[in-house]
């Protein structure tokens, strides 16, 4: 299933569903595939794969899953079974990481460099 809004699960779910925006899973709902959103907020059960920017697990939410996210955060009263993976970076994100530190300084500078000259 693929969406192009919020999706909101209270019951039982088996497949695969991908969204633009987030997915929530209510205290009720099970969800057992893979799962790709901009954000995911489970309260019930999720179980599976897990793709997305950002995954927040409730106070009573469980995951068992491969979590691939750039961020993660889990209630004390929260559970999570499996492995998490950072999300890959973009050749974008390198590139201006770079720019930062400097290391294209040299870059910038000028091809050509005139000095007048005066007769002393």
């Amino acid at each position: 299933m693929s969406i192009v809004g919020k999706m909101h699960i209270d019951g039982i779910f088996e497949g695969n569903v991908s969204s633009l925006d987030n997915i929530s899973i209510g205290k009720t709902g099970h969800v057992r595939g893979l799962i790709k959103a901009r954000a995911v907020d489970v309260c019930g059960l999720l179980e599976g794969e897990v793709i997305c920017d950002e995954l927040h697990i409730d106070s009573g939410g469980q995951v068992r899953a491969t979590v691939e996210s750039k961020q993660m955060s889990i209630h004390p009263q929260g559970c999570f079974v499996g492995e998490r993976r950072m999300k890959e970076t973009s050749a974008l994100d390198d590139q201006s990481a770079r720019v930062e530190t400097g290391l294209d300084a040299i870059d910038s500078l000028p091809t050509k460099v005139v000095l007048d000259s005066k007769p002393e």
